[in-house]
């Protein structure tokens, strides 16, 4: 097979990202445990690309073709990586893990071959340390559903090669993706540093009693959230003016929350395992029939929102 794209693990993740380049008539092979596990996560795969939407329409014509080319089998017997463009793991977030796997990909991937990690806690210094071709290894973190959301985030860790960082960047660019280089192997990466810093100030305000998890959301969403689906952060501040952001920000920084540890309120949470709908409740109990209404209403959000940001 030429050009093509290897993913390692079976999971959720796995297939979303299989999506994306498959949607875009890149070939891609999917590794797992077992050939069982990699047949089904490329079925999904397939279902996603289609559903999204796919480049070329012969390749939603031949999908069965696609799928027999794109033959699966378990990480231990795929020795064609000679024509390899890009491979990233997806598997467990457990460090010992993908150290394990890591370790296997740098003596067998042909060096020439960028290696990336989606994990979304663990640093690539970590997961590649001690490995001899450390410099082609780098985050690639992808946000769910990884076949909607258009960021990537490449992270270089304390010995990724730049070059392969920008290789990386651009084959993103290739397939419609978004990707940002996070040139420092910080605990976060980028976009979920600014999202936990969001959540901690959102939580302390419900801790306090100040607003409820309800108005927070209205809050963001018909505010600042509504403007960042046109341009970003930094952008707005520039059409604004740094001034009055500077003024307000003088008023406000002093009595921000600055905690390092979980409010009370969402601690009692995790004790008593509610986790949110997954468990049918977290700071309001879910029915079967809110959780579905607002997962369907969740991803036609999504798809209105991919749209505005696509508009030039």
């Amino acid at each position: 097979m030429k050009n093509y794209v290897a993913v390692i693990g079976t999971g959720i993740m796995a297939a979303g990202i299989a999506a994306g380049f498959i949607a875009q008539s890149i070939p891609v092979v999917i590794l797992g445990r077992s050939k069982e596990k990699a047949d089904a996560c490329l079925d999904k795969a397939l279902l996603l690309a289609n559903k999204i939407g796919l480049a070329d329409p012969n390749t939603q014509k031949d999908a069965s073709t696609l799928k027999a080319e794109q033959s699966t089998d378990i990480l231990e017997d795929w020795s064609d990586w000679d024509q390899c463009l890009w491979v990233i793991e997806t598997v467990a977030e457990n460090l010992a893990l993908k150290q394990q796997v890591f370790q296997y990909l740098d003596g067998v991937v042909p060096p020439q071959i960028p290696i990336g990690s989606n994990s979304s806690g663990f640093p690539i210094s970590k997961i590649a340390e001690g490995l001899k071709t450390a410099d082609r290894m780098m985050g690639a973190h992808y946000f769910m559903p990884a076949e909607v959301v258009p960021l990537v985030e490449i992270v270089m860790g304390q010995k990724t090669n730049l070059s392969y960082a920008q290789q990386a960047c651009e084959l993103y660019k290739s397939i419609s993706k978004k990707p940002v280089l996070v040139k420092k192997d910080i605990p976060g990466f980028l976009a979920n540093r600014i999202q936990h810093a969001l959540m901690r100030e959102a939580l302390s305000l419900v801790q306090e009693g100040i607003a409820t998890p309800d108005d927070i959301d209205d809050a963001v969403r018909y505010s600042f959230g509504f403007r960042y689906a046109a341009v970003g952060p930094m952008t707005q501040k520039e059409i604004s003016g740094w001034d009055g952001m500077a003024n307000a920000a003088r008023e406000i920084y002093p009595s921000l929350s600055n905690t390092s540890t979980l409010p009370p309120k969402v601690e009692q949470l995790m004790k008593e395992g509610k986790t949110g709908m997954k468990a049918g409740e977290g700071f309001r109990k879910w029915t079967p029939e809110e959780i579905s209404k607002v997962s369907d209403s969740y991803s036609r959000r999504l798809k209105a929102a991919f749209d505005v940001l696509n508009i030039e």
